[in-house]
Protein backbone atom coordinates (compact mmCIF):
# COMPACT_ATOMS: atom_id res chain seq x y z
CA UNK A 1 0.00 0.00 0.00
CA UNK A 2 0.97 3.44 -0.49
CA UNK A 3 2.08 5.87 2.22
CA UNK A 4 0.10 8.92 2.09
CA UNK A 5 1.69 11.84 3.08
CA UNK A 6 0.24 15.76 4.74
CA UNK A 7 1.24 18.44 2.59
CA UNK A 8 0.44 21.99 4.91
CA UNK A 9 -2.56 23.64 3.72
CA UNK A 10 -2.23 27.43 3.51
CA UNK A 11 -6.31 27.98 3.04
CA UNK A 12 -6.38 32.14 3.02
CA UNK A 13 -3.81 32.18 0.07
CA UNK A 14 -5.92 29.42 -1.48
CA UNK A 15 -9.20 31.31 -1.58
CA UNK A 16 -7.87 34.82 -2.42
CA UNK A 17 -6.48 33.32 -5.04
CA UNK A 18 -9.32 31.19 -6.05
CA UNK A 19 -11.88 34.38 -5.70
CA UNK A 20 -9.05 36.39 -7.78
CA UNK A 21 -9.35 34.03 -11.15
CA UNK A 22 -13.04 33.21 -10.28
CA UNK A 23 -13.45 36.89 -10.85
CA UNK A 24 -12.13 36.47 -14.17
CA UNK A 25 -14.27 33.18 -15.29
CA UNK A 26 -17.50 34.32 -17.26
CA UNK A 27 -19.53 29.80 -16.76
CA UNK A 28 -17.84 26.78 -16.95
CA UNK A 29 -18.01 24.77 -19.90
CA UNK A 30 -19.08 21.45 -20.42
CA UNK A 31 -18.20 18.42 -22.71
CA UNK A 32 -19.08 15.15 -22.77
CA UNK A 33 -16.63 11.80 -22.05
CA UNK A 34 -18.28 8.43 -21.22
CA UNK A 35 -21.43 9.82 -20.95
CA UNK A 36 -20.33 12.34 -18.58
CA UNK A 37 -20.59 15.88 -18.40
CA UNK A 38 -17.11 17.19 -17.77
CA UNK A 39 -15.81 21.49 -18.23
CA UNK A 40 -13.69 21.51 -21.38
CA UNK A 41 -10.67 22.92 -19.75
CA UNK A 42 -8.70 23.19 -16.49
CA UNK A 43 -5.59 25.51 -15.27
CA UNK A 44 -3.58 24.75 -12.66
CA UNK A 45 -0.93 26.06 -10.70
CA UNK A 46 1.53 24.54 -8.14
CA UNK A 47 0.70 23.72 -4.40
CA UNK A 48 1.81 26.67 -1.66
CA UNK A 49 3.55 24.86 0.97
CA UNK A 50 5.86 27.04 2.12
CA UNK A 51 6.32 31.16 2.19
CA UNK A 52 10.67 32.14 1.93
CA UNK A 53 11.28 35.60 3.17
CA UNK A 54 14.78 37.33 2.79
CA UNK A 55 15.69 40.19 4.80
CA UNK A 56 18.98 42.16 4.14
CA UNK A 57 20.30 45.04 6.25
CA UNK A 58 21.13 48.06 4.66
CA UNK A 59 24.16 49.06 6.36
CA UNK A 60 26.24 45.49 6.43
CA UNK A 61 26.92 42.98 3.77
CA UNK A 62 25.84 40.20 6.18
CA UNK A 63 21.95 38.76 4.78
CA UNK A 64 19.69 37.44 7.42
CA UNK A 65 17.02 34.66 6.04
CA UNK A 66 14.31 33.35 7.95
CA UNK A 67 11.68 30.68 6.29
CA UNK A 68 8.03 30.63 7.87
CA UNK A 69 6.24 27.02 7.18
CA UNK A 70 3.19 26.61 7.98
CA UNK A 71 2.71 23.39 10.25
CA UNK A 72 -0.20 21.03 9.31
CA UNK A 73 -2.38 19.13 11.70
CA UNK A 74 -0.49 17.59 14.27
CA UNK A 75 -3.16 14.70 14.98
CA UNK A 76 -4.31 14.63 11.33
CA UNK A 77 -7.50 11.76 10.62
CA UNK A 78 -6.63 9.57 8.09
CA UNK A 79 -9.89 9.64 6.68
CA UNK A 80 -10.34 13.76 6.22
CA UNK A 81 -6.76 15.11 7.18
CA UNK A 82 -8.61 17.09 9.65
CA UNK A 83 -7.13 17.88 13.01
CA UNK A 84 -8.65 15.29 15.57
CA UNK A 85 -8.52 17.05 18.84
CA UNK A 86 -8.47 13.65 20.57
CA UNK A 87 -5.61 11.51 19.57
CA UNK A 88 -6.52 8.60 21.06
CA UNK A 89 -9.74 8.44 18.93
CA UNK A 90 -7.49 8.11 15.67
CA UNK A 91 -5.87 4.35 17.50
CA UNK A 92 -8.84 2.08 16.90
CA UNK A 93 -10.99 0.34 13.76
CA UNK A 94 -13.66 2.90 11.90
CA UNK A 95 -17.02 1.73 11.68
CA UNK A 96 -19.23 2.25 8.23
CA UNK A 97 -22.81 1.98 8.22
CA UNK A 98 -25.13 1.68 5.18
CA UNK A 99 -28.07 4.08 5.16
CA UNK A 100 -30.98 4.57 3.38
CA UNK A 101 -31.92 6.82 1.01
CA UNK A 102 -35.20 5.86 -0.08
CA UNK A 103 -37.38 9.11 -0.34
CA UNK A 104 -39.33 7.82 2.85
CA UNK A 105 -36.08 7.35 4.47
CA UNK A 106 -35.15 11.03 4.32
CA UNK A 107 -34.57 12.92 6.67
CA UNK A 108 -31.61 10.69 7.60
CA UNK A 109 -29.46 10.96 11.30
CA UNK A 110 -26.38 10.47 11.72
CA UNK A 111 -24.66 11.70 8.24
CA UNK A 112 -23.67 15.04 9.93
CA UNK A 113 -21.36 13.57 12.47
CA UNK A 114 -19.79 11.29 9.91
CA UNK A 115 -16.08 11.66 9.12
CA UNK A 116 -16.97 10.59 5.49
CA UNK A 117 -19.67 9.66 3.48
CA UNK A 118 -20.18 7.66 0.34
CA UNK A 119 -22.89 7.68 -2.12
CA UNK A 120 -23.51 4.94 -4.52
CA UNK A 121 -25.86 3.63 -6.66
CA UNK A 122 -28.52 0.61 -6.47
CA UNK A 123 -31.82 -0.56 -7.73
CA UNK A 124 -34.02 1.74 -9.70
CA UNK A 125 -31.92 4.61 -10.32
CA UNK A 126 -31.55 5.26 -6.08
CA UNK A 127 -28.59 5.52 -3.37
CA UNK A 128 -27.61 5.10 -0.39
CA UNK A 129 -24.79 5.87 1.55
CA UNK A 130 -21.75 4.17 3.66
CA UNK A 131 -21.25 6.78 6.68
CA UNK A 132 -17.56 5.69 8.11
CA UNK A 133 -17.33 6.41 11.73
CA UNK A 134 -13.38 6.68 12.93
CA UNK A 135 -12.49 9.43 15.70
CA UNK A 136 -16.10 10.54 15.46
CA UNK A 137 -19.38 8.25 17.16
CA UNK A 138 -22.92 8.89 16.41
CA UNK A 139 -26.12 7.35 18.83
CA UNK A 140 -28.45 7.98 16.61
CA UNK A 141 -27.91 6.80 13.21
CA UNK A 142 -29.98 5.75 9.95
CA UNK A 143 -32.23 4.37 8.24
CA UNK A 144 -29.89 1.18 7.82
CA UNK A 145 -30.12 -0.75 5.11
CA UNK A 146 -29.16 -3.56 3.18
CA UNK A 147 -25.73 -5.11 1.95
CA UNK A 148 -24.94 -4.63 -2.05
CA UNK A 149 -21.39 -5.73 -3.93
CA UNK A 150 -20.10 -2.56 -4.15
CA UNK A 151 -20.12 -2.15 -0.65
CA UNK A 152 -17.14 -4.53 0.43
CA UNK A 153 -14.82 -3.13 -2.25
CA UNK A 154 -15.42 0.67 -0.78
CA UNK A 155 -14.93 -0.82 3.34
CA UNK A 156 -12.39 -3.68 3.36
CA UNK A 157 -9.61 -1.03 2.84
CA UNK A 158 -10.65 1.02 5.77
CA UNK A 159 -10.41 -2.50 8.12
CA UNK A 160 -14.09 -1.09 9.19
CA UNK A 161 -16.51 -3.38 10.00
CA UNK A 162 -20.25 -2.38 8.48
CA UNK A 163 -23.56 -2.13 9.76
CA UNK A 164 -26.00 -3.70 7.74
CA UNK A 165 -30.07 -4.64 7.96
CA UNK A 166 -29.06 -7.87 5.97
CA UNK A 167 -28.98 -8.60 2.60
CA UNK A 168 -29.03 -11.97 0.07
CA UNK A 169 -27.16 -14.82 1.07
CA UNK A 170 -24.96 -14.61 -2.15
CA UNK A 171 -23.74 -10.87 -1.65
CA UNK A 172 -23.11 -11.67 2.19
CA UNK A 173 -21.27 -14.67 0.67
CA UNK A 174 -19.41 -12.96 -1.85
CA UNK A 175 -18.73 -9.72 0.93
CA UNK A 176 -16.99 -12.00 3.59
CA UNK A 177 -15.04 -13.56 0.28
CA UNK A 178 -13.90 -9.87 0.03
CA UNK A 179 -12.61 -10.10 3.96
CA UNK A 180 -15.85 -8.10 5.27
CA UNK A 181 -16.67 -8.22 8.40
CA UNK A 182 -20.73 -7.22 9.02
CA UNK A 183 -22.66 -6.70 12.08
CA UNK A 184 -26.10 -7.18 11.25
CA UNK A 185 -29.43 -6.37 12.79
CA UNK A 186 -28.98 -7.62 16.40
CA UNK A 187 -31.14 -5.56 18.22
CA UNK A 188 -27.92 -4.61 20.51
CA UNK A 189 -26.43 -1.90 18.37
CA UNK A 190 -29.66 -1.21 16.12
CA UNK A 191 -33.48 -0.41 17.56
CA UNK A 192 -36.21 0.65 15.72
CA UNK A 193 -37.61 3.58 15.52
CA UNK A 194 -41.78 4.08 16.08
CA UNK A 195 -42.09 7.26 14.12
CA UNK A 196 -41.06 5.75 10.93
CA UNK A 197 -42.46 2.94 9.12
CA UNK A 198 -40.14 -0.47 8.07
CA UNK A 199 -38.28 -0.98 6.36
CA UNK A 200 -37.03 2.56 7.30
CA UNK A 201 -37.53 2.38 10.86
CA UNK A 202 -33.87 0.49 11.65
CA UNK A 203 -31.35 2.70 13.56
CA UNK A 204 -28.22 2.11 15.70
CA UNK A 205 -25.47 3.41 17.94
CA UNK A 206 -21.52 3.49 16.68
CA UNK A 207 -20.78 2.95 20.29
CA UNK A 208 -22.93 -0.33 20.73
CA UNK A 209 -21.32 -1.56 17.21
CA UNK A 210 -18.04 -0.83 18.40
CA UNK A 211 -18.74 -3.49 21.33
CA UNK A 212 -19.98 -5.60 19.03
CA UNK A 213 -16.58 -5.43 17.00
CA UNK A 214 -14.80 -6.29 20.20
CA UNK A 215 -16.77 -8.69 21.50
CA UNK A 216 -16.00 -10.91 18.21
CA UNK A 217 -12.43 -10.18 18.97
CA UNK A 218 -12.27 -8.09 15.52
CA UNK A 219 -8.60 -6.13 14.97
CA UNK A 220 -8.82 -2.82 16.30
CA UNK A 221 -6.14 -1.37 14.21
CA UNK A 222 -6.50 2.41 12.30
CA UNK A 223 -6.77 2.50 8.86
CA UNK A 224 -4.00 4.73 6.58
CA UNK A 225 -4.49 7.99 5.62
CA UNK A 226 -7.01 7.16 2.47
CA UNK A 227 -5.60 10.36 0.27
CA UNK A 228 -2.85 12.91 0.46
CA UNK A 229 -4.28 15.47 2.17
CA UNK A 230 -2.83 19.13 1.68
CA UNK A 231 -2.55 22.44 -0.21
CA UNK A 232 -3.96 21.21 -3.85
CA UNK A 233 -3.25 22.44 -6.52
CA UNK A 234 -5.83 25.92 -7.39
CA UNK A 235 -8.64 25.34 -9.62
CA UNK A 236 -9.32 27.93 -12.00
CA UNK A 237 -13.09 26.14 -13.51
CA UNK A 238 -15.66 27.38 -11.87
CA UNK A 239 -17.94 25.47 -10.20
CA UNK A 240 -20.20 26.90 -7.55
CA UNK A 241 -23.26 24.53 -8.60
CA UNK A 242 -22.70 20.87 -8.96
CA UNK A 243 -25.59 18.78 -10.25
CA UNK A 244 -25.23 14.76 -10.48
CA UNK A 245 -28.40 13.11 -12.44
CA UNK A 246 -28.01 9.35 -11.26
CA UNK A 247 -30.79 8.11 -13.75
CA UNK A 248 -34.63 8.03 -13.10
CA UNK A 249 -34.41 10.01 -10.32
CA UNK A 250 -34.21 13.57 -9.27
CA UNK A 251 -30.81 15.39 -9.36
CA UNK A 252 -28.80 15.88 -6.96
CA UNK A 253 -27.44 19.33 -6.33
CA UNK A 254 -25.02 20.85 -4.04
CA UNK A 255 -24.57 24.44 -3.79
CA UNK A 256 -21.49 25.97 -2.57
CA UNK A 257 -22.11 28.58 -0.17
CA UNK A 258 -19.15 31.08 0.46
CA UNK A 259 -19.87 32.42 4.49
CA UNK A 260 -19.36 28.40 5.54
CA UNK A 261 -17.00 27.71 2.56
CA UNK A 262 -18.96 24.18 2.06
CA UNK A 263 -21.38 22.44 -0.74
CA UNK A 264 -24.50 22.23 0.48
CA UNK A 265 -27.00 19.40 -0.44
CA UNK A 266 -30.41 19.58 -1.92
CA UNK A 267 -32.51 16.88 -4.18
CA UNK A 268 -33.52 19.18 -6.73
CA UNK A 269 -34.34 22.59 -5.21
CA UNK A 270 -35.06 20.76 -1.84
CA UNK A 271 -33.07 21.11 0.86
CA UNK A 272 -31.45 17.76 1.94
CA UNK A 273 -31.50 17.83 5.41
CA UNK A 274 -30.09 15.45 8.65
CA UNK A 275 -32.47 14.63 11.71
CA UNK A 276 -30.51 14.78 14.96
CA UNK A 277 -31.70 13.03 17.91
CA UNK A 278 -33.20 16.06 19.42
CA UNK A 279 -35.47 16.83 16.11
CA UNK A 280 -33.00 19.77 15.26
CA UNK A 281 -32.85 19.23 11.16
CA UNK A 282 -29.85 21.11 9.10
CA UNK A 283 -29.25 20.60 5.83
CA UNK A 284 -26.13 18.02 4.92
CA UNK A 285 -22.64 19.90 4.11
CA UNK A 286 -19.93 18.73 2.65
CA UNK A 287 -16.22 20.90 2.72
CA UNK A 288 -14.91 18.49 -0.33
CA UNK A 289 -16.78 16.89 -2.90
CA UNK A 290 -14.74 13.64 -4.69
CA UNK A 291 -16.71 12.30 -7.50
CA UNK A 292 -15.26 8.93 -8.80
CA UNK A 293 -16.60 8.09 -12.45
CA UNK A 294 -17.07 3.89 -12.47
CA UNK A 295 -18.66 1.62 -14.84
CA UNK A 296 -21.69 -0.38 -14.20
CA UNK A 297 -22.54 -3.67 -14.13
CA UNK A 298 -25.23 -6.17 -13.23
CA UNK A 299 -23.95 -8.34 -10.85
CA UNK A 300 -25.46 -11.97 -10.56
CA UNK A 301 -25.14 -15.03 -8.51
CA UNK A 302 -22.73 -17.25 -9.26
CA UNK A 303 -25.34 -19.97 -8.40
CA UNK A 304 -28.20 -18.97 -9.63
CA UNK A 305 -30.17 -18.40 -6.75
CA UNK A 306 -30.44 -14.90 -5.99
CA UNK A 307 -31.68 -11.50 -7.49
CA UNK A 308 -29.19 -9.95 -10.05
CA UNK A 309 -28.67 -6.05 -8.48
CA UNK A 310 -26.65 -3.37 -10.15
CA UNK A 311 -23.22 -2.73 -9.05
CA UNK A 312 -19.93 -0.02 -9.88
CA UNK A 313 -16.55 -1.37 -10.87
CA UNK A 314 -14.60 0.13 -8.15
CA UNK A 315 -10.78 -1.30 -9.34
CA UNK A 316 -8.98 -0.50 -12.49
CA UNK A 317 -9.32 3.38 -12.98
CA UNK A 318 -11.51 6.15 -14.26
CA UNK A 319 -12.31 9.62 -14.12
CA UNK A 320 -11.88 11.65 -10.97
CA UNK A 321 -13.59 15.03 -10.13
CA UNK A 322 -12.75 17.25 -7.21
CA UNK A 323 -14.85 20.12 -5.59
CA UNK A 324 -13.85 22.06 -3.41
CA UNK A 325 -13.85 26.12 -2.60
CA UNK A 326 -16.25 26.77 -5.53
CA UNK A 327 -14.30 25.26 -7.90
CA UNK A 328 -13.17 21.92 -9.80
CA UNK A 329 -9.94 19.75 -10.40
CA UNK A 330 -10.41 16.91 -13.04
CA UNK A 331 -8.09 14.13 -12.48
CA UNK A 332 -7.82 10.19 -12.20
CA UNK A 333 -8.51 7.48 -10.24
CA UNK A 334 -6.37 4.12 -10.13
CA UNK A 335 -6.37 1.05 -8.05
CA UNK A 336 -5.19 -1.94 -8.23
CA UNK A 337 -7.51 -4.27 -5.96
CA UNK A 338 -9.83 -3.82 -3.11
CA UNK A 339 -7.55 -3.75 -0.78
CA UNK A 340 -5.87 -0.87 -2.03
CA UNK A 341 -6.62 2.83 -1.29
CA UNK A 342 -7.99 5.01 -4.32
CA UNK A 343 -4.83 6.60 -6.03
CA UNK A 344 -5.56 10.11 -7.50
CA UNK A 345 -4.01 12.04 -9.65
CA UNK A 346 -3.70 14.89 -11.96
CA UNK A 347 -3.84 15.27 -15.77
CA UNK A 348 -0.14 15.48 -15.54
CA UNK A 349 0.69 12.43 -13.57
CA UNK A 350 1.80 14.22 -10.54
CA UNK A 351 -0.46 13.07 -7.35
CA UNK A 352 -3.84 15.03 -6.48
CA UNK A 353 -3.28 16.44 -3.12
CA UNK A 354 -6.93 16.74 -1.28
CA UNK A 355 -7.98 20.00 0.69
CA UNK A 356 -8.64 18.74 4.20
CA UNK A 357 -12.68 18.59 5.39
CA UNK A 358 -15.44 16.10 5.49
CA UNK A 359 -15.63 14.72 2.41
CA UNK A 360 -18.46 13.53 -0.06
CA UNK A 361 -17.54 10.57 -2.16
CA UNK A 362 -20.09 9.70 -4.87
CA UNK A 363 -19.12 6.74 -6.78
CA UNK A 364 -20.78 7.30 -10.39
CA UNK A 365 -21.93 5.74 -12.94
CA UNK A 366 -20.61 6.83 -16.31
CA UNK A 367 -24.05 6.20 -17.82
CA UNK A 368 -24.79 9.50 -15.84
CA UNK A 369 -23.77 13.10 -16.58
CA UNK A 370 -22.46 15.62 -13.96
CA UNK A 371 -22.65 18.84 -14.71
CA UNK A 372 -20.86 22.30 -12.78
CA UNK A 373 -20.99 25.94 -13.36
Amino acid sequence: MTDKVYTPAVRPIRIAVLLACLALTAAACSGAEDAVTTTSTITTLPPVATTVAATTAPTTTSTTSSTTTTIGPQNPSPLSGLEVETPELLERRPIAVKIDNHPNARPQSGLHEADLVYELLVEGGLTRFIAVFHHSDSAYLGPIRSLRPTDSTLVTYLNAPLQISGGQDWIQSLARGRGLLMIGDDRISTFRVGSRRSPHNLYGTTEKMRETADRRGWDNEPPDPIFTFGEPTIALTAAATVTLDWSKQPEVIWRFDPITETYLRSIRDVPHDSLSIDGERNQIAADTLLVLIAGKYTARPSSGKGTPVPALETFGEGQALLFYDGAVLKGTWQRDSYDDPFELALPTGVDMVVPPGKMWISVFPSTGSVDWE
